[in-house]
């Protein structure tokens, strides 16, 4: 275990006391003034009241030190303490802070002796021009000035039926927001029928509505998250005007926003919004940071599809932030007899076309379980892609899912469904929905015809696709 003795407590050396004390590892501090050494043993610190400067000070302390950090305010004492430091423990890397109004030659006298001198005027150069020229500087400042610009409430719009990535996607843009003093309200339309989503939400207590077509909303701008078109699965007007985007799928068409973040590379859209949170430097509530990771590990199957390093460096950030118990709790929900059934059916129907397996189960209650279905028959040995659909409410929905194969199945479904509905998603996890149309209906002695016509159209443009691609 590394021993670390500071030597100076001042402005910047408690900053450094701080930092370390949360680190592995021994800490001792000397300084010249009593009262400091008071307020650091009220922080658990050890500390001792010596002279610095004095190298019979600073000895016989009878431990072993490893690494000296000198860090007293003024350049003179630092030179001082670093000769001092470097004739007792001549072993020991030794770190010298210049100081304030350090001369050239204080400058030589601490390179003389030190390992690593820390010039302040240039740290905080280095750490301006690394702020102003990173990558995300300029997304950073383009969200801050659109958020800015919002004169009353912002809607946060999931998709329908959202996932847990749109749902937190939602939850922290909204505590972006909130930073910069802008009221939001995280709508979605639909519901949340699975079962580990709805504990998500609940366990969580997650702010937000669920609304109805036609309902009178207050809202003075819009976001979309983890979808990128007013109108293309969700139900606003195609026509609304939209302030903000945030996704990670690929877009269909143009997007058209005052601020457009869209990056189809990343696993997760809350990745994307980690990086947002970190960059404001916002510490996020245990809720909001929870939420995140959850979205990320649903989204990547848990930092297995499709994972960047991003994702990752995402879910390393959270996870101290996170509540890792309610996680365990939401990951252990009862399931439902809708799923079970869903399942049962999508494994009796299943149709093989070499590792491609299709599956129709009909008239469906719950959307969810389809999802849950095509996950369930990716286990099945020597299936690589599957494809579960249903039907209800006048929508047939289809749910597909890939391991260890190269077809891209977003591409596929939109090949095979576009013109029909809207399709997309990603290369190993992709869905669909098309409007049944007249067929909706139709009375239930002849929900068998209808789901023989159902299985007709939807699997042979599947196929198709598939077998073209």
């Amino acid at each position: 275990m590394v021993s670390r003795l500071v030597l100076g407590c001042g402005t910047t050396g408690h900053a450094l006391v701080e930092h370390l004390s949360q680190r592995r590892g021994e800490l001792f501090v000397l300084d010249g003034d009593a009262s400091r050494v008071e307020s650091l043993r009220n922080e658990k610190v050890a500390a001792e009241v010596r002279d610095v400067t004095d190298p019979a000070e600073i000895s016989g302390l009878e431990r072993d030190v490893d690494v000296v950090l000198v860090a007293t305010d003024g350049a003179a004492a630092n030179r001082l303490a670093a000769e001092a430091a470097r004739e007792v423990y001549p072993d020991a890397e030794l770190v010298a802070y210049l100081g304030f109004e350090a001369t050239s030659d204080d400058r030589e006298a601490l390179d003389a002796v030190a390992d690593r001198v820390v010039d302040p005027g240039a740290a905080i150069l280095d750490h301006v021009e690394a702020v102003a020229t990173a990558e995300g500087s300029e997304k950073l400042q383009a969200l801050r000035t659109t958020l800015e610009a919002i004169d009353g409430t912002l809607g946060v719009f999931m998709h329908d039926n959202p996932d847990p990535d749109a749902i937190a996607t939602a939850v922290g843009l909204s505590r972006i927001a909130a930073e910069f003093g802008v009221e939001t309200e995280a709508y979605y339309f639909g519901e949340i029928s699975h079962q580990e989503n709805r504990a998500f939400v609940n366990l969580l207590d997650l702010d937000v509505r669920n609304v109805e077509v036609g309902e009178e909303l207050d809202f003075d701008a819009v976001a979309l998250v983890d979808h990128s078109a007013p109108g293309v699965n969700d139900q606003l007007d195609p026509e609304t005007e939209v302030d903000i985007v945030v996704d990670h799928h690929p877009p269909n068409d143009d997007v058209d926003a005052d601020f457009v973040d869209i990056r189809p590379d990343l696993g997760a859209a809350s990745t994307i919004l980690v990086e947002y949170i970190r960059g404001f430097g916002l510490d996020v509530e245990t809720e909001v940071a929870t939420a995140l990771l959850y979205g990320i590990r649903v989204d990547t199957d848990d930092f297995a599809r499709e994972i960047t390093t991003d994702d990752f460096e995402a879910g390393a950030w959270l996870l101290d932030r996170a509540d890792t118990d309610v996680l365990e709790r939401i990951e252990s929900p009862s399931v439902s007899a809708d799923t079970l059934d869903t399942i049962a059916r999508a494994i009796r129907n299943r149709e093989l076309d070499g590792s491609v397996l299709a599956s129709c189960v009909g008239a469906i209650s719950d959307r969810d379980t389809l999802a849950q279905a095509a996950d369930r028959l990716l286990a099945m040995r020597g299936v690589t892609v599957t494809f579960v659909y249903g039907y209800t409410e006048g929508t047939i929905y289809v749910s597909a899912r890939s391991r260890g194969s190269d077809e891209d199945l977003g591409a596929v479904l939109r090949s095979a469904f576009d013109e029909m509905g809207s399709a997309g998603g990603h290369a190993d996890m992709a869905g669909a929905q098309l409007p049944l149309g007249l067929f909706d209906d139709v009375d239930e002695e002849a929900e068998q015809t209808l789901t023989e016509m159902v299985e007709d159209v939807v699997a042979t443009r599947f196929f198709e696709a598939i077998r073209g691609g």
